[in-house]
């Protein structure tokens, strides 16, 4: 098979070699020839696919990329490319997707003379990978580049689908790229912050499995910077540079190469800078390249260098006599180089020396002074040729000066009762680099012209006591030891001052971090510092005084929460210092943290009281320094007591807030009189509220009300009175009954009931009119006139009719309102008046018979009519 091929090649090229020039890409057919691709590769952890195929003209060729075995384009462009001799043409495509989701293919063909087409050649596939038992997940465990927009991929294995995928546990939108195969796109990647630079990408599936795999990103490469390259004997040069950026990941560690490109020596791999290589015999200047390379790319950086200017001299530090205050060094230039006389850099960190060396002597020395004792040191050696180009510095060398001494000296005033004297309580703090005994502490002060000295204070001791005037004062405290005296320290304690104003004070606010950030304004009267002091267990007795001294130039002091109590309260005095001693000028006050189990406030009883208020008052102690926090104010709370009768729930409750610490009383208006009332009063701080005191009260009977309203009904009652005494004869033609009437309780009570079933429903406000019917035995005659009164048994509501002359009924009742028509008749006319009159002349003496007829009596307001 592999014959028939190399055959089939020979007669190809063959037949390009002995065709024209204008006709190479015509067949016999008139068509363009049809290119085949003869070779395709993958490369993978670049992503990308290099085609080549035979080209024997320059013509213009058309190339498509497709994804899966459906062929979906995912590229279409054309390529020019210019060519007089049969050779293989490569192309390159990097693609986004990872090559391993899903099958790529490509085919071209050519275009001839830009129209002439030939047919598409065939696929050439690239096959991606499949999923076995496991699903698949790419890019894996490659190195990304930093700023890239990678796709990533999944591919499921059989039987199974993909549910959903995560970025760094961050979930993903998904997007299908084949058949189940999904991906997603993650933007402008970034270096992750931990020390390992991995990835996690994780994959999960139906079947209730899942796959994590892990990538890494590192940076782009960056070209060799500052190269440098010397020699310290003329047998090998040392080359270093710097690589650029640090914090990439260790699977993408770079390799350096180093090529002399003057020479044919072989290139120089360096695993980093410096790198070392043999000097060349007999080459004075030397052109140099470095390469770097890693999985994201390469970058190079040329240099060039006359080795007899780049000499390195190589320095040993030999010995080092410290004493207290000076230090002597000796140093030697090693690798005998022909070279004698150098230029030497000494350096610490508070000092640069440079002296000239004389190497034929064997060896340099330099002193260092002044120095502080005490003191640790660090110390490194430096030595040039011509003084352009020096060599490396020497290891840092440590040593510490003679030990000695120092002492922080801090005073506590206190005016003595007889006010014409002060106690000055002297403490010191020592400060020593090394073991040292301290044999004892001399004392010596003076003041207005006279001196005092203290010889017998211990060495165990840190403070003492001095009675002193009203004036200014300076003291001096110094250490002896068995090798001689500390250096003296000196405070001066101001002079008395009666109008000396007070000092600021402020409060601190507390974090949850703990620890005071303390800051003050600057004065500037201050001419050597201030002093901030306090007591290490707060403002709780006794006081064990610390403090800390500050430069002048700073006004601020961080104090960690490791030497402070949570929920103790602490005073800082600051002090400016002057020439005549150290004066207070601010205080602050505040806590590390504060604390929630504030005290119980303490109501004073009796509480005052009215129908409608209460006044409670309470004691509490805001100042007190084993508060654990500071009192913002006060939380009042009240509430009905017991239960809502009518709900069953908790009756109404409302709130009010004192803001001011310092206010410990409060009126609750608007309460109800005589109920009992629930009150609870609770500390507040920044955090919240204390433990409540409560206290039950019931409001006063506000009788005042009730005598008004008692008044107020005599009061209307009167006015009764005396409008219904004017009106005395109206209401006695009303309720009065008829003259010879008599009508007997149990008779008056039947006679009300019987009345109201005979009216039935007929009321006041439903009969508007009432028509009186007159019926004779020979004759009916109807009146309807608004002026009768009398209803028949059964009524309407509109209308009452009265029989006047009865035929063949058995009983007959009729209601006469003689009031009414008493009263109406001045308002008829004469016949109206006869009809009435006689009405009630009938009603008065009927001669109806004894067992078929009743009269019975009634009256009707006359105001409803």
């Amino acid at each position: 098979m592999s014959s028939f091929r190399s055959t089939m090649n020979l007669m190809w090229f063959y037949l390009i070699f002995h065709m024209e020039p204008s006709d190479c890409c015509i067949n016999n057919a008139s068509q363009p020839l049809k290119p085949t691709i003869s070779h395709l590769k993958n490369i993978s952890n670049k992503q990308s696919l290099t085609v080549s195929w035979l080209v024997n003209h320059s013509d213009m060729f058309e190339i498509q990329i497709s994804r899966t075995e459906k062929h979906n384009i995912v590229l279409s462009t054309n390529l020019s490319v210019s060519s007089r001799v049969s050779r293989e043409h490569t192309w390159t495509w990097i693609s986004e997707l990872p090559l391993e989701c899903v099958d790529h293919s490509v085919r071209i063909r050519n275009i001839c003379n830009g129209s002439a087409q030939s047919p598409w050649s065939d696929w050439k596939t690239s096959y991606g990978e499949t999923a076995g038992n496991r699903a698949k997940i790419f890019p894996f465990q490659q190195v990304l580049r930093e700023g890239s927009s990678p796709t990533i991929c999944c591919i499921p294995p059989l039987g199974a689908n993909i549910t959903s995928m995560a970025f760094r546990n961050n979930p993903y939108n998904l997007t299908s790229v084949g058949d189940k195969v999904k991906a997603f796109v993650v933007n402008n990647l970034t270096i992750p912050k931990e020390r390992i630079k991995a990835l996690l990408i994780s994959c999960f599936l139906t079947n209730g499995k899942y796959r994590h795999v892990f990538n890494y990103v590192s940076f782009p490469l960056q070209k060799p910077r500052n190269i440098s390259c010397a020699t310290t004997d003329f047998i090998s040069v040392t080359c270093r540079w710097d690589s650029g950026r640090n914090g990439g990941t260790h699977h993408n560690k770079p390799t350096q190469t180093l090529h002399i490109q003057n020479t044919d020596h072989s290139p120089v791999h360096c695993d980093r800078s410096p790198c070392t290589f043999p000097v060349v015999p007999q080459l004075q200047v030397y052109n140099i390249s470095v390469v770097v390379k890693d999985m994201l790319g390469e970058e190079m950086e040329s240099y060039s260098f006359n080795i007899s200017k780049r000499v390195s001299p190589v320095v040993e530090l030999d010995k080092i006599d410290k004493g207290v205050t000076d230090a002597n060094l000796t140093w030697s230039i090693q690798r005998n180089l022909t070279q004698t006389k150098f230029i030497c850099q000494v350096s610490t960190l508070q000092h640069s020396i440079t002296e000239s060396c004389d190497s034929a002597r064997g060896f340099c020395k330099v002193g260092l002074k002044p120095l502080l004792p005490n003191t640790l040191y660090m110390v490194r050696v430096r030595c040039s040729v011509n003084g352009n180009f020096w060599g490396d510095w020497t290891k840092h060398r440590h040593f510490t000066t003679d030990p000695q001494v120092t002492l922080d000296v801090w005073r506590k005033i206190q005016l003595l009762s007889d006010s014409y004297n002060r106690r000055v309580t002297l403490l010191w703090k020592q400060r020593i680099a090394g073991t040292v005994k301290i044999q004892r502490y001399n004392v010596q002060w003076s003041q207005e012209g006279q001196t005092w000295e203290d010889l017998n204070v211990d060495g165990e001791q840190n403070k003492t006591e001095l009675s002193i005037g009203l004036g200014k004062c300076e003291i001096n405290v110094e250490a002896v030891l068995h090798t001689g005296s500390s250096t003296p320290a000196h405070i001066v304690v101001p002079p008395m001052d009666p109008a000396e104003s007070l000092p600021v004070q402020k409060l601190l606010s507390s974090s949850t971090v703990g620890g005071f950030y303390l800051y003050w304004i600057e004065k500037t009267t201050v001419t050597c510092g201030y002093t901030v002091e306090w007591c290490i267990l707060g403002n709780t007795v006794p006081c064990t005084l610390q403090w800390m001294k500050v430069p002048k130039d700073n006004t601020t002091l961080y104090l960690s929460a490791d030497n402070f109590k949570a929920g103790c309260r602490y005073t800082f005095n600051i002090y400016g210092c002057t020439e005549n001693g150290d004066n207070l000028l601010e205080t602050q006050t505040g806590y590390s943290q504060e604390l929630m189990s504030v005290q119980i406030p303490h109501l004073l009883e009796p509480v005052q009281s009215t129908f409608n208020s209460v006044t409670l008052e309470w004691y509490y102690n805001e100042d007190d320094p084993a508060e654990p926090a500071f009192i913002t104010g006060y939380l009042v709370t009240v509430q009905d007591a017991g239960l809502d009768v009518l709900t069953g729930q908790a009756a109404h409750r409302f709130s009010v807030s004192v803001a001011d610490p310092r206010k410990k009383s409060v009126t609750i208006e608007g309460l109800q009189q005589d109920k009992e009332y629930s009150f609870s009063v609770s500390a507040l701080t920044k955090d919240g509220h204390g433990v409540p005191a409560n206290i039950t009260i019931r409001t006063k009977i506000n009788y005042y009300s009730y005598l008004a309203k008692a008044l107020t009904a005599i009061f209307i009652l009167l006015i009764c009175i005396i409008l219904l005494w004017s009106t005395k004869k109206m209401l006695k033609e009303i309720f009065v009954y008829p003259a010879g009437m008599t009508i007997k309780t149990p008779e008056f009570d039947s006679f009300l009931y019987e009345t109201e079933q005979r009216l039935c429903s007929q009321t006041v406000d439903d009969c508007t009119s009432c028509d009186i019917e007159i019926v004779t035995k020979s004759n009916a005659e109807i009146i309807n006139t608004p002026c009768s009164g009398l209803v028949q048994e059964d009524c309407s509501p509109q209308s009452a009719n009265l029989f006047w002359d009865r035929p063949a009924f058995n009983r007959t009742r009729s209601f006469t309102n003689e009031s009414y028509l008493t009263t109406v008749t001045e308002y008829c006319s004469e016949s109206q008046q006869a009809i009435i009159r006689e009405i009630k002349s009938s009603s008065e003496h009927s001669d109806c018979l004894t067992e078929s007829c009743d009269v019975i009596y009634g009256y009707i307001s006359y105001d409803t009519l």
